[in-house]
Protein backbone atom coordinates (compact mmCIF):
# COMPACT_ATOMS: atom_id res chain seq x y z
CA UNK A 1 0.00 0.00 0.00
CA UNK A 2 1.33 3.41 -0.94
CA UNK A 3 1.33 6.12 1.68
CA UNK A 4 1.42 9.82 0.99
CA UNK A 5 5.02 9.98 2.25
CA UNK A 6 5.97 7.10 -0.07
CA UNK A 7 4.43 8.92 -3.03
CA UNK A 8 6.08 12.17 -2.01
CA UNK A 9 9.49 10.50 -1.74
CA UNK A 10 9.23 9.12 -5.26
CA UNK A 11 7.90 12.28 -6.89
CA UNK A 12 4.64 10.63 -7.88
CA UNK A 13 1.85 12.73 -9.33
CA UNK A 14 -1.14 12.36 -7.04
CA UNK A 15 -3.88 14.97 -6.67
CA UNK A 16 -4.56 13.76 -3.13
CA UNK A 17 -1.23 15.27 -2.05
CA UNK A 18 -1.55 18.94 -1.18
CA UNK A 19 1.79 19.84 -2.76
CA UNK A 20 1.05 18.09 -6.04
CA UNK A 21 0.84 20.39 -9.05
CA UNK A 22 -2.00 18.33 -10.46
CA UNK A 23 -4.26 20.04 -7.91
CA UNK A 24 -3.68 23.32 -9.72
CA UNK A 25 -4.62 21.63 -12.99
CA UNK A 26 -7.73 20.15 -11.40
CA UNK A 27 -8.64 23.58 -10.03
CA UNK A 28 -8.21 25.10 -13.49
CA UNK A 29 -10.49 22.66 -15.29
CA UNK A 30 -13.05 22.17 -12.50
CA UNK A 31 -14.58 25.55 -13.18
CA UNK A 32 -17.98 26.08 -14.81
CA UNK A 33 -16.74 28.86 -17.07
CA UNK A 34 -13.71 26.84 -18.19
CA UNK A 35 -16.00 23.92 -18.99
CA UNK A 36 -18.35 26.09 -21.02
CA UNK A 37 -15.54 27.99 -22.77
CA UNK A 38 -13.88 24.77 -23.89
CA UNK A 39 -17.17 23.72 -25.46
CA UNK A 40 -17.78 27.17 -26.98
CA UNK A 41 -14.30 27.19 -28.55
CA UNK A 42 -14.29 23.60 -29.78
CA UNK A 43 -15.15 24.45 -33.40
CA UNK A 44 -12.58 27.17 -33.98
CA UNK A 45 -11.66 30.79 -33.21
CA UNK A 46 -14.29 32.99 -31.57
CA UNK A 47 -14.28 36.68 -30.72
CA UNK A 48 -14.69 37.92 -27.15
CA UNK A 49 -18.10 39.54 -27.73
CA UNK A 50 -19.53 36.37 -29.21
CA UNK A 51 -18.25 34.35 -26.25
CA UNK A 52 -19.80 36.84 -23.84
CA UNK A 53 -23.19 36.57 -25.55
CA UNK A 54 -23.00 32.78 -25.75
CA UNK A 55 -22.13 32.31 -22.06
CA UNK A 56 -25.26 33.87 -20.64
CA UNK A 57 -24.60 35.33 -17.20
CA UNK A 58 -20.82 35.59 -17.37
CA UNK A 59 -19.44 39.00 -16.48
CA UNK A 60 -16.83 40.69 -18.63
CA UNK A 61 -14.41 40.38 -15.72
CA UNK A 62 -15.02 36.63 -15.28
CA UNK A 63 -14.72 35.98 -19.01
CA UNK A 64 -11.48 37.96 -19.24
CA UNK A 65 -10.02 36.26 -16.17
CA UNK A 66 -11.01 32.76 -17.30
CA UNK A 67 -9.62 33.29 -20.80
CA UNK A 68 -6.36 34.66 -19.36
CA UNK A 69 -6.06 31.68 -17.01
CA UNK A 70 -6.73 29.27 -19.86
CA UNK A 71 -4.14 31.06 -22.01
CA UNK A 72 -1.64 30.94 -19.14
CA UNK A 73 -2.29 27.21 -18.74
CA UNK A 74 -1.67 26.65 -22.46
CA UNK A 75 -5.26 25.68 -23.24
CA UNK A 76 -6.21 28.78 -25.26
CA UNK A 77 -4.45 30.74 -27.98
CA UNK A 78 -5.20 34.47 -28.17
CA UNK A 79 -4.68 36.14 -31.54
CA UNK A 80 -4.72 39.91 -31.99
CA UNK A 81 -5.30 41.24 -35.52
CA UNK A 82 -3.84 44.68 -36.31
CA UNK A 83 -7.09 46.35 -37.31
CA UNK A 84 -8.79 49.46 -35.99
CA UNK A 85 -10.18 48.67 -33.52
CA UNK A 86 -8.00 45.61 -32.87
CA UNK A 87 -9.79 42.29 -33.40
CA UNK A 88 -9.05 39.57 -30.87
CA UNK A 89 -9.93 35.91 -31.28
CA UNK A 90 -9.59 32.97 -28.95
CA UNK A 91 -9.19 29.35 -29.92
CA UNK A 92 -8.28 26.11 -28.23
CA UNK A 93 -4.70 24.93 -28.39
CA UNK A 94 -3.86 21.26 -28.89
CA UNK A 95 -3.89 20.92 -25.10
CA UNK A 96 -7.29 22.62 -24.94
CA UNK A 97 -8.68 20.28 -27.58
CA UNK A 98 -7.48 17.31 -25.52
CA UNK A 99 -10.01 18.19 -22.79
CA UNK A 100 -13.02 18.74 -25.10
CA UNK A 101 -14.46 15.23 -24.66
CA UNK A 102 -14.18 15.45 -20.87
CA UNK A 103 -15.88 18.86 -20.73
CA UNK A 104 -18.59 17.77 -23.18
CA UNK A 105 -19.23 14.78 -20.93
CA UNK A 106 -19.56 16.98 -17.84
CA UNK A 107 -21.81 19.45 -19.66
CA UNK A 108 -24.01 16.68 -21.08
CA UNK A 109 -24.27 14.91 -17.72
CA UNK A 110 -25.27 18.22 -16.08
CA UNK A 111 -27.98 18.86 -18.66
CA UNK A 112 -29.28 15.28 -18.45
CA UNK A 113 -29.51 15.21 -14.65
CA UNK A 114 -30.52 18.79 -13.80
CA UNK A 115 -34.10 17.83 -12.86
CA UNK A 116 -32.92 15.04 -10.55
CA UNK A 117 -30.39 17.29 -8.85
CA UNK A 118 -32.91 20.12 -8.36
CA UNK A 119 -35.48 17.70 -6.92
CA UNK A 120 -32.88 16.27 -4.53
CA UNK A 121 -31.89 19.78 -3.42
CA UNK A 122 -35.50 20.73 -2.79
CA UNK A 123 -36.08 17.57 -0.70
CA UNK A 124 -32.90 18.19 1.28
CA UNK A 125 -33.77 21.85 1.91
CA UNK A 126 -37.28 20.89 3.09
CA UNK A 127 -35.86 18.27 5.49
CA UNK A 128 -33.24 20.69 6.77
CA UNK A 129 -35.88 23.36 7.38
CA UNK A 130 -38.03 20.88 9.36
CA UNK A 131 -35.24 19.52 11.56
CA UNK A 132 -35.17 20.93 15.08
CA UNK A 133 -32.39 23.37 15.64
CA UNK A 134 -30.17 23.06 18.70
CA UNK A 135 -30.99 25.52 21.44
CA UNK A 136 -28.07 27.56 22.72
CA UNK A 137 -27.99 28.61 26.30
CA UNK A 138 -25.83 31.07 28.05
Amino acid sequence: METTSHLRDHGAVNAYLKECGSRKVLEAIANKWTCLLVDALRDGPVRFGILRRRLDGITQKSLTQTLRNMERDGMVIRTIYPTIPPRVEYELSTLGHSVVALMEGIKSWSEKHVAEIMTARERYDLRAAEEPRPVRTG
